[in-house]
């Protein structure tokens, strides 16, 4: 370790990946260049594709990181649940492979670290989003604490937890519960949404969510997730009211069952 090196003790670095072996190069070169180490830096992979298995171990000999594997694609419950249970440190940063952190990245994450250690009570801080979580209440350090309410009327309250990047405790499996396997990753998540809120989780969000990470893809590596336009981007009055008071409804009755 360089003496310039910024070292997060007690920390792994967990990174899903699944056939986009350039995208996971370009992150641990970027955390290189940052100076950044863990203790261990664990990349949990999805059954890709053989020449981008060939490309992580070529990686292997040039970064430092323990390779998790599966023989087929199980999707991305089952990486998160097996990167996870390989991890030994207390806390795990969380990250996909096609995201790239950027340089305030170590005064941010030193930062969320001395909180998580000076508050037994928080389970996760959140570091990127496409939007803010809506309702917050300033901390300290640029954070923000996550408030949630049964009555609040946003609907994006649910994301109370969230696949971005972020550092939760390594114990988060056993407090929340598994990742659900079997099913697409967007009900994945919805379902570990609902766990978090249900298991009293807390969490902090980073007021300037873009300061940390960007999300880059490219024609060659894709994003694996897709979603209908329809459900996301229709902008009519009726199906908008009506989609928020279904998500209102489906989402008080989740939380109660």
């Amino acid at each position: 370790m360089s003496p310039s090196s910024t070292h997060f003790p007690g920390v792994t670095l967990l990174i899903t990946h699944y056939n986009r072996s350039s995208s996971l190069a370009r992150l641990l070169k970027t955390f290189k260049e940052l100076n950044c180490t863990f203790d261990e830096i664990i990349v949990s992979d999805d059954g890709s594709k053989p020449e981008h298995l060939n490309a992580i171990h070529n990686l292997n000999t040039q970064y430092d990181f323990r390779l998790v594997t599966t023989p087929k694609n199980k999707g991305l419950a089952n990486n998160l649940n097996k990167g996870q249970d390989a991890v030994k440190s207390p806390y795990t940063l969380y990250v996909q492979e096609d995201f790239i952190p950027k340089p305030a990245f170590a005064t941010h994450f030193r930062n969320a670290l001395d909180m998580m250690n000076e508050d037994k009570k928080l389970d996760i801080v959140r570091f990127y989003a496409y939007f803010p979580y809506p309702y917050l209440e300033p901390y300290k350090n640029g954070f923000s604490k996550m408030l949630y309410k049964p009555w609040y009327g946003d609907y994006n309250k649910i994301y109370y937890y969230s696949d971005h990047p972020h550092l939760r405790r390594s114990n988060f499996l056993q407090k929340f519960g598994r990742y659900v396997e079997g099913i697409k990753s967007d009900k994945t998540e919805y379902r570990m949404c609902i766990s978090f809120i249900k298991n009293k989780g807390k969490g902090l969000f980073l007021t300037d969510f873009n300061a940390m990470f960007e999300q880059k893809n490219s024609e060659d590596e894709p994003s694996t997730v897709t979603r209908s336009n329809w459900r996301h981007q229709n902008t009519n009055f009726f199906v908008v009211w009506g989609r928020a008071l279904y998500r209102q409804i489906k989402y008080n009755f989740d939380l109660n069952f």
